[in-house]
C-alpha cells in the first residue's frame, strides 16, 4: 500500500494506519482500532483529530465524533489562551474570524452543535448555533441552516 496524504504532517506509519482504516471500512472494529491507534501515536494531533472526527461522523458514531470535536475546541482554546466564558470569547472570535485558529474552533463548535442536534439535544444545539451566528458575519459555519432546522416556525411568532 502506498502512503497517501503527503500534505499530512505525521509519520509514514500514522499515514499507513489512516490509509488502512479507509481500506478496512467494512470492518468497523478493525478500522476503529486503526483510527484510535493513529490518535494515540500522534497524541491527538489536530490534523489526525480532524481525520478521526470525519471518520467517526461518517461511521455514524456520533458520540465519538462529538468527543473529538470537543477535543479540537479544547486544543485551540488552550493553545490560544482564550477565555471559556462566551461573553468574553465572542469578541475575540468576531475580530479574528479570518484567522486559522478561530476558523478551526468555529468549525468544531458548529460540528458540536450539529452532533448535539442529531443526538436529540436540541436546546444546546440551538444555543451553539445562535452563538456562532453572532460572530459568523460571512455565514460560513452553518449556523443559519442549523437554526432554520431546529427552530419551530411557531416559535418565531412570539
Amino acid at each position: 500500500m502506498s502512503v497517501t496524504a503527503s500534505w499530512l504532517p505525521v509519520s509514514d506509519a500514522v499515514k499507513r494506519l489512516l490509509a488502512q482504516a479507509t481500506q478496512d471500512w467494512q470492518s468497523a472494529r478493525s478500522a476503529d482500532h486503526l483510527i484510535e491507534q493513529a490518535l494515540a501515536e500522534t497524541q491527538d494531533q489536530t490534523d489526525v483529530l480532524i481525520a478521526a472526527y470525519r471518520y467517526f461522523f461518517y461511521r455514524n458514531d456520533l458520540p465519538k465524533a462529538l468527543q473529538i470535536a470537543q477535543k479540537v475546541m479544547d486544543q485551540v482554546s488552550t493553545s490560544a489562551q482564550w477565555p471559556s466564558d462566551w461573553n468574553q470569547l465572542n469578541p475575540i472570535l468576531f475580530a479574528g474570524i479570518d484567522e486559522p485558529d478561530v476558523r478551526l474552533f468555529l468549525t468544531a463548535y458548529s460540528a458540536k452543535g450539529l452532533l448535539l442536534a442529531k443526538l436529540g439535544a436540541l436546546e444546546p444545539a440551538k444555543m451553539i448555533a445562535t452563538q456562532i451566528k453572532q460572530v459568523d458575519h460571512h455565514r460560513e459555519f452553518g449556523a443559519d441552516l442549523i437554526l432554520s432546522i431546529l427552530i419551530d416556525p411557531r416559535e418565531d411568532d412570539d
